[in-house]
């Protein structure tokens, strides 16, 4: 297990982390979802010992590291940026800890060419990384952290600067392998789409504190106010309300006629806008089995009980 208790930090008359607490179970994954500048980012660093509390400790299997060097603490790290070493090719940068630790060269790489067989990179190992897609490189950053059998994953936002059939394919291809080795993992993202994707639970953070955490399915159908709404991506938000697609059924015998404003297709279902005279301009989702072009007039019933309103 991988713990944050009671973190508190300032960077000048900035509160970055307000009495922060988080535990995350081996074989889990947890994200961290906010802003620019919530102070997502520094809770991993605060973790891999690149940054100290001002106050608070981090634990690993009940161990309390907060005062070890980076190097002793055994938590892989994954960041956008890769941080590859370009003088090394591709297994050297995988083994590169190994070596580190005082690992041979012949069984570090041993070890690297088996985990570059795993994700696929194993014809690739004596490239150099100059050379690699941005899709090889992070499953190279990613085999670099694993390798180490670490303690913790932490994950910075790494798969933001891939396309998005690439992202889907590394993000399903890093659960996998933190299920295998079971390692608890923190992913720090601005995605909400990500940590739906990815994520056992949600931790939403602004300002420095918690505002609201749970499984997708419970922030969904109860998001605790409008900015947590927002951020999710739910549609049909006011400062006052929240209607999910939950509460909107087509009912032909009782539902009220409204005019359909806009429609756009998407993969799965047709986004469809209308007007209603109580709640005003509404997002609708309906299967791609219903086609409907603007203009057309859809019976819409809203059940009242299943609607968020907001304190």
């Amino acid at each position: 297990m991988l713990s944050w208790r009671h973190i508190h930090k300032h960077f000048g008359d900035k509160l970055i982390a307000n009495d922060l607490s988080l535990d995350v179970n081996d074989g889990e994954l947890i994200a961290i979802l906010g802003e620019s500048g919530s102070g997502k980012s520094t809770m991993l660093n605060i973790a891999a010992g690149l940054v100290a509390p001002d106050d608070g400790s981090v634990w690993v299997n009940e161990q309390n590291i907060t005062n070890w060097a980076a190097e002793k603490r055994r938590l892989g790290l994954m960041f956008q940026d890769y941080a590859l070493l370009p003088h090394l090719n591709v297994w050297q940068n995988v083994a590169f800890g190994l070596r580190m630790h005082g690992v041979s060269k012949k069984e570090a790489r041993q070890q690297a060419y088996e985990l570059l067989a795993q994700i696929g990179l194993a014809d690739l190992e004596q490239q150099r990384i100059q050379v690699l897609s941005g899709g090889e490189r992070q499953r190279v950053a990613l085999a670099r952290a694993l390798i180490m059998q670490p303690q913790g994953l932490l994950l910075d936002e790494p798969f933001s600067a891939l396309d998005t059939s690439l992202r889907s394919n590394l993000q399903q291809l890093t659960l996998r392998l933190i299920q295998q080795q079971h390692c608890p993992a923190v992913l720090v993202t601005h995605s909400p789409k990500e940590a739906f994707a990815m994520a056992n639970w949600i931790c939403l953070l602004h300002h420095g504190k918690w505002v609201q955490q749970g499984t997708v399915t419970e922030l969904l159908a109860r998001p605790l106010n409008a900015w947590v709404a927002r951020l999710l991506g739910c549609d049909n938000v006011t400062d006052n309300w929240y209607i999910p697609q939950t509460a909107m059924q087509y009912d032909a015998q009782h539902g009220t006629p409204l005019q359909v404003c806009t429609v756009n297709l998407t993969a799965t279902n047709y986004d469809v806008q209308l007007m209603h005279p109580q709640y005003g301009l509404l997002h609708w989702w309906l299967p791609l089995t219903q086609p409907v072009n603007v203009g057309d007039w859809l019976p819409l019933t809203i059940w009242s009980e299943q609607i968020v309103i907001f304190p």
